[in-house]
């Protein structure tokens, strides 16, 4: 049953593979659910038969966060996939872009010393899983989008906490994925859904004005960075695997980027 699974479900699982073996199937509400408790076997799983295994269940919060799975995380292994994921590698992770970010790394790491050093003076507290949360979205935003979130409709505070919740709902099951026929209830009651769709919304805002600097101009340096690059591919009517580049495509992909 759901409710005893607990609110560590990771332990009550480990102890119900030390009755029934290290590989166990359950049914998850309506959801099929292999367990893995051993090395040997998550090995076989997950490299050996690698493709065969690696498809996700469809769940509501990563399906509304990635505009029906049109980003790399949650997208099916298809000819799209395979292409986003390659230009990707080549435009994002690839090491002159690394190298490229240097001084953006550098600038937000002065920050968060000069942020640190602030409170040690003040004898106030610091939050380190804040700081290094907000250290890695001002890199990522600048090295990728081009612009600091202190530029858009988002505050930092807004902007932090909309990316926890944004994981949360990434990583996490709701009622609705259970019970499909009434789950939604239970998430409307809990307010689940209500917090998902502001989530949704505030993001795609957040996009949409990062949109419009790039068109404008308004930001700082010359070189495309990666929306560009994904803006002008939109506009050149690009085919990744099964279609046209897409604004949602964008979003999507920008969702793995944040």
């Amino acid at each position: 049953n759901l409710h005893q699974l607990g609110e560590l479900p990771h332990q009550s699982l480990w102890r119900l593979s030390q009755k029934y073996g290290p590989l166990m199937f359950l049914k998850l509400g309506r959801i099929p659910t292999v367990v893995i408790s051993s090395s040997e076997t998550a090995k076989q799983a997950l490299k050996t038969n690698d493709l065969h295994c690696c498809s996700r269940p469809s769940l509501v919060g990563p399906r509304k966060l990635s505009y029906n799975y049109l980003d790399i995380a949650f997208s099916p292994v298809d000819d799209y996939w395979k292409e986003l994921k390659r230009m990707c590698v080549q435009e994002l992770f690839s090491v002159k872009r690394v190298h490229s970010i240097q001084p953006i790394r550098d600038e937000e790491v002065k920050k968060l010393i000069d942020s640190v050093t602030e409170s040690a003076y003040r004898k106030t507290t610091v939050n380190l899983s804040e700081k290094f949360l907000s250290l890695t979205v001002g890199v990522t935003c600048k090295a990728a989008f081009g612009v600091s979130f202190h530029e858009t409709v988002l505050n930092s505070d807004r902007f932090d906490k909309l990316i926890r919740e944004s994981f949360l709902f990434l990583g996490s099951f709701s009622a609705s994925d259970f019970f499909p026929n009434g789950g939604w209830f239970i998430d409307w009651l809990t307010g689940l859904q209500k917090r998902r769709e502001r989530s949704v919304r505030d993001l795609d805002a957040f996009y949409e004005q990062m949109f419009d600097l790039h068109k404008q101009g308004n930001r700082e340096g010359v070189d495309e960075d990666f929306v560009d690059l994904l803006l002008r591919m939109e506009n050149e009517e690009t085919v990744l695997g099964y279609g046209k580049l897409t604004r949602n495509h964008i979003k999507a992909i920008l969702m793995n980027v944040l």
